[in-house]
């Protein structure tokens, strides 16, 4: 324990630039760290210099992870698309080539400039929702949680809101429809059971305290076999003769037809809002490839009440978000263009043969630098669209497999698939894979062009040694 050097003189053979508060807690926790060791028998037999080397490697490395933002890059290569804990969806250059000039200057944002007076912030991209789903009206919020809160509260607080048992759905993150409803004020009235509602559970269940009609989208699960659900077609024209509002949560929306692409069919928007819903909720990033936001979409009276509704000033999106979003929808006034030019659509889309190519070519990158004693091929795997969006909807596709053949001689590098993952999450960037059946697999699916190089330096660095 005297051995154990001193706080000023870790901070003295610190090299490394960085503020003096980052400097003093790294000393701080390499010399705790060394202190508890040494209780616990992990340090002995060893001289006060070698003890003083050991303690500033620690501190330097705790200064190294101090400097880096928490929030940082990750090479995403679990071949989940829309990988909720990895940020979801990946913006088009164009939205951010304009979140920048946005950021970095004043903007209209709140200013009309033909009129030279005080403007609206949804005008940005009221247009072009309209134009591209066909409703009246539009609103952006924060999220699809804060859409259908906000939503509710307006058209059904104090009164009851009619949801099918079967819809009545949670997901990531603890959201769970019951909750919501009953945090907006409207009451849940279940009708039917999991697996069949009929039209005349919610014709029977129509009184005087009744406000909504509520469809909710079956995100992230399915229920097969012996179903029944009733169309929103059926529930619009029930709706109408009762005098109610009638609201679909699609959760993950999209504009494109995935059915056309071999993938599970999916209403789009523009197919719910032709219906006639009075107002359907949806999220901006997900399926659609934008930025986190939930848009509510419906007939142009009931849109204002939502618009007036002072929750909307605490769930209102921020400048940054307008300009990604509307970059985005821009892109999907030409269908084509957005498969191509939208990051999570071209990666849903994606053909075979570019799998297959992507695969080979970063199984030429790693079979350069991996040492003998680790087996590398490539093998088949399933992808998925993630996001809570076609959960029963396998995408094909192709991973580079990496296991043991042997132990490696040197205990400083990882000498198992658990240990080679574990390191690989505190590399810079961190790569974030999965591991099934002793094999750590790439899926290449989810691959960026930069992550090819990342990723061979990254072993490189671990395995030369």
């Amino acid at each position: 324990m005297r051995f154990l050097p001193k706080v000023d003189q870790v901070l003295n053979s610190l090299k490394e630039d960085a503020p003096h508060i980052f400097k003093l807690k790294a000393a701080r926790l390499a010399i705790a760290e060394a202190r508890e060791n040494i209780l616990l028998g992990k340090i002995k037999d060893i001289s006060k210099e070698e003890l003083k080397e050991i303690v500033l490697l620690k501190a330097e490395n705790y200064l190294h992870k101090f400097k880096q933002p928490s929030l940082r890059r990750v090479i995403n290569a679990t071949g989940v698309i829309v990988h909720t804990n990895l940020g979801r969806s990946l913006l088009p250059k164009e939205a951010i080539d304009n979140m920048i000039e946005v950021s970095t200057s004043y903007s209209n944002l709140e200013y009309n400039l033909e009129a030279g007076k005080r403007g609206i912030r949804y005008s940005h991209v009221v247009e072009l929702l309209c134009e591209l789903t066909g409703a009246e009206d539009a609103l952006v919020v924060n999220n699809n949680a804060a859409a259908v809160l906000i939503s509710l509260e307006t058209l059904a607080k104090g009164k009851e809101v009619i949801v099918s048992r079967g819809e009545l759905v949670e997901i990531g993150g603890s959201f769970r429809i019951p909750d919501v409803m009953a945090k907006s004020g409207a009451i849940l009235r279940e009708v039917g059971t999991t697996n069949r509602t009929h039209l005349k559970d919610y014709k029977n269940a129509i009184n005087q305290e009744t406000a909504m009609l509520l469809k909710v989208h079956q995100s992230n699960y399915k229920i097969l076999g012996f179903t029944k659900a009733v169309d929103m077609e059926e529930l619009v024209e029930l709706a109408k003769k009762h005098g109610l509002y009638v609201m679909e949560d699609l959760g993950s929306g999209n504009f494109i037809d995935f059915s056309k692409f071999g993938l599970e069919y999916e209403p789009t928007v523009q197919e719910v809002v032709k219906n006639g819903v009075d107002v359907v909720t949806f999220s901006g990033d997900k399926m659609l490839g934008g930025p986190q936001a939930g848009i509510i979409l419906g007939k142009k009276d009931i849109i204002e009440k939502i618009k007036t509704n002072p929750l909307n000033r605490a769930v209102r999106i921020d400048k940054l978000t307008l300009a990604t979003l509307e970059s985005v929808l821009r892109i999907y006034l030409e269908p084509e263009e957005a498969i191509r030019r939208i990051p999570t659509l071209n990666m849903i889309c994606l053909e075979f043969d570019e799998i297959k190519r992507r695969a080979r070519r970063l199984s030429r990158r790693l079979k350069k630098v991996i040492p003998e004693f680790l087996d590398l091929k490539i093998t088949e795997t399933t992808s998925r669209v993630g996001g809570g969006a076609l959960p029963i909807c396998p995408l094909k596709s192709l991973a580079v497999s990496i296991s043991y053949k042997k132990a490696p001689n040197s205990s400083q590098i990882p000498s198992s698939v658990s240990e080679l993952e574990e390191r690989l999450r505190h590399t810079t960037p961190p790569i974030i894979t999965r591991i099934e059946e002793e094999s750590l697999l790439f899926d290449v699916r989810t691959l960026l062009d930069r992550d090819y190089v990342d990723i061979a330096r990254i072993f490189e660095d671990i395995f030369n040694v």
